[in-house]
């Protein structure tokens, strides 16, 4: 699994960057078959003071794809809450499958 981490308006620091890729690698454990992965961390309304942290994670899968974008006050926040989406979607496929 290729695990593809990009940055729009900002410079990630080391701490998100490996708290990203920690969280990907556990991926594999609920499907097995993942070609790669796009994670996309964004800054909105650059040019407000508000600025809300989008998490975008895009998942290829052999004849499929999955996308989830969330946001929030903070990445990880915001991280989570996409990754927790991209599983339900993950574990649905593959009960699809199976079934």
């Amino acid at each position: 699994m290729n695990v593809n981490i990009q940055t729009v308006h900002f410079d990630a620091d080391g701490k998100l960057v490996e708290y990203v890729n920690k969280k990907m690698s556990k991926l594999n454990t609920f499907y097995d078959r993942i070609i790669k992965v796009d994670v996309f961390l964004k800054l909105d309304n650059v040019v407000h003071n508000i600025k809300d942290k989008i998490a975008e994670i895009r998942v290829h899968v052999p004849k499929h794809q999955f996308f989830v974008k969330c946001s929030s006050k903070s990445f990880e926040e915001s991280f989570d809450s996409a990754f927790e989406s991209l599983v339900n979607q993950v574990k649905k496929k593959k009960e699809k499958q199976i079934a």
